[in-house]
C-alpha cells in the first residue's frame, strides 16, 4: 500500500516585536479530542511549560472539542511562535499517547494518520492559524471572540459556564483552570 502525502499548508509568521498573537490549532481530522477531562490536563500543562521555556504571556483561552484559541503576548523581541506552538503541540501528543500507551491502548485508533513516519497524530498537520495583533481594539475583539466560541457553538448558554476558558478572569467571577497574566494588556 502507497502512503499517501497530503500538502502541508504553510503559513508566514511574523515575530514582531509588542505584538501579541492570536493562535487556533485543531484536533487530528477536527476529531473531538479535547471533549475529555485528561487530554485538556494534558495541554494546561504544556502550555505552563512552554510559556516558562519561551517567556511569554497567556492572555486568554479556550480549549473546544476540536480545537483550541490562545491569546499570548511574548515577552521577549526575539522570539517564535513556530517554536512556541511546536512545544505546546508536541508535549500534549506525547503526554496523551504515553497515557494511552498504558491505559487504553485500543484508544489509539482514534488517532491513526495512515503514515509510516508518523503512525498516530494528535493535532492536524502543519502549523495552526497565527494572527498578529497590535491594537486595543483587535485585543478586545480577540478575547471576545475567544471567550464567545462554546456560547457561539451552543456548547453552553453562557460563556461563564465554559470550565475550558479565561471567561472568569476576565469577568472578575473566578479564576479559570490556567493562570492569566495581566501583564502588558493595554487594555488594563
Amino acid at each position: 500500500m502507497q502512503e499517501k502525502h497530503h500538502p502541508i499548508k504553510t503559513c508566514k509568521r511574523f515575530n514582531t516585536p509588542f505584538h501579541a498573537h492570536e493562535l487556533t490549532f485543531s484536533c487530528l481530522n477536527r476529531r473531538p479530542f479535547l471533549s475529555q477531562t485528561k487530554p485538556c490536563l494534558f495541554l494546561i500543562e504544556s502550555i505552563i511549560m512552554a510559556k516558562s521555556k519561551h517567556h511569554f504571556a497567556l492572555w486568554a483561552y479556550v480549549f473546544m472539542p476540536e480545537h483550541i484559541h490562545l491569546l499570548i503576548w511574548p515577552n521577549e523581541e526575539a522570539y517564535s511562535i513556530s517554536a512556541i506552538m511546536h512545544s505546546i503541540k508536541q508535549s500534549t501528543s506525547r503526554k496523551a499517547f504515553i497515557y494511552l500507551r498504558k491505559n487504553n491502548p485500543a484508544g489509539l485508533k482514534h488517532f491513526v494518520t495512515g503514515q509510516k513516519n508518523t503512525p498516530y497524530r494528535f493535532w492536524m498537520d502543519g502549523s495552526g492559524y497565527d494572527r498578529n495583533i497590535f491594537s486595543n481594539e483587535a485585543i478586545k475583539s480577540s478575547i471576545d471572540y475567544i471567550h464567545n466560541n462554546p456560547v457561539k457553538r451552543g456548547l453552553v448558554s453562557a460563556p461563564g459556564d465554559w470550565q475550558w476558558s479565561s471567561y472568569k478572569d476576565w469577568a472578575g467571577i473566578g479564576t479559570g483552570l490556567m493562570p492569566i497574566d495581566m501583564i502588558n494588556i493595554p487594555l488594563l
